[in-house]
């Protein structure tokens, strides 16, 4: 039996550098998955911190759930709303393959680092933009922690089910 090569043994996304801009869980966790296969992922926190630092339990001060999604990361903070910081963004993005982020439609090109600037010095750059309700139409600005109203949050398993679809049937 022959043993298998260093290279052959490398996980399958080594080499690839991703920027995770993203809050809270969708985005980073996409970000998160990426590192467990290999990928230099790059975490890069307003000086605040990620808002998923606070959610559930936490044990020796430390949110179990920051813990988790922020494994196989570096991390850097940066207030990405400063044009120093959004420099440091634009090298680290020069020499990026992916950049995930889940701000609000047009947070990045307000602060002169959307897709179109990251892109001419990275035709490259893969954005990865994950937002509740997309990038254009009527509601793409709202926040997606916000609390949905009704008619939007039905349940699939609701006694009422979806519009203009049967109820679920009960066993």
């Amino acid at each position: 039996m022959t043993t298998p090569s260093p290279q052959a043994r490398r996980p399958p996304l080594t080499g690839v550098r991703v920027l995770d801009l993203a809050t809270l869980f969708a985005g980073p966790l996409v970000a998160t998955f990426l590192g467990d296969f290999g990928a230099d992922v790059i975490k890069v926190e307003h000086p605040r911190g990620d808002p998923v630092r606070g959610h559930g339990h936490a044990k020796d001060g430390i949110g179990l759930w920051a813990k988790m999604i922020n494994r196989n990361k570096r991390m850097l903070s940066l207030d990405l709303s400063k044009p120093a910081a959004q420099e440091i963004l634009s090298e680290l993005a020069a020499h990026s393959d992916v950049l995930i982020e889940n701000f609000r439609p047009g947070t990045l090109e307000r602060w002169h680092i959307g897709p179109d600037q990251l892109q001419a010095q990275n035709p490259k750059l893969v954005i990865v933009r994950m937002t509740a309700f997309g990038q254009f139409g009527l509601v793409s600005r709202r926040s997606r922690v916000r609390r949905m109203d009704p008619p939007r949050s039905r349940r699939l398993d609701s006694p009422m089910g979806l519009p203009g679809w049967p109820a679920p049937s009960r066993h």
